[in-house]
């Protein structure tokens, strides 16, 4: 059965066909809340939050087609709603593992996610969602705009000053520590 069917289906309340958008949308959905939220307990709290949202105000869905980029939408709205909750970033971080074809060292890895986790997390939490929903689910700008409720325009505007700023960041954890040396005495 495809999508939109399932949407139509569950607008008029079919629990099972909820159930079954749901089921293909979680992983996704987890995955984009952990990304925003750099922790995976409060990730799972904003997902849930989300697919109770999502049941909730299903039936005011005026477009099924566009039921992933509302589901989108939600995610992050839900996201933001539990930073706000929280008004604390969290220090605890869980990234995937990432398969390098190449062979590095082990802690030449670590470095490279301990930098880019430093990174995403100098993002405010509205320009870390362009971030994760472009690069990490793969979405189009359009569509990203779309689940996120802002301009095409806005969105691109977002997502070139979120990249300079994660540029920024990466380029001072690359760069040498200065060493200081006490007036007076030769380096």
């Amino acid at each position: 059965m495809d999508q939109r069917t399932l949407v139509e289906r569950a607008q008029q309340g079919d629990h099972e066909a909820f159930a079954a958008l749901a089921a293909d949308a979680i992983a996704r959905l987890d995955a984009a809340a952990r990304l925003i939220l750099r922790d995976p307990d409060l990730a799972r709290d904003a997902v849930q939050e989300t697919c109770i949202r999502a049941w909730r105000d299903l039936p005011w869905l005026r477009d099924p087609d566009k039921f992933d980029a509302w589901l989108h939408r939600l995610t992050v709205n839900s996201c933001l709603d539990v930073l706000r909750r929280r008004k604390r970033r969290p220090v605890e971080v869980e990234l995937s593992p990432v398969i390098v074809a190449s062979v590095e060292d082990a802690s030449s890895l670590i470095a490279q996610r301990d930098s880019l986790d430093r990174a995403l997390r100098a993002l405010e939490p509205e320009w870390r969602a362009i971030v994760v929903l472009h690069y990490y689910l793969g979405m189009p700008l359009p569509e990203v705009a779309d689940a996120l409720g802002i301009r095409l325009g806005t969105a691109k505007s977002r997502l070139h000053r979120s990249l300079s700023v994660l540029r920024s960041v990466m380029v001072l954890a690359e760069a040498p520590a200065a060493v200081q040396v006490p007036e007076g005495q030769y380096a």
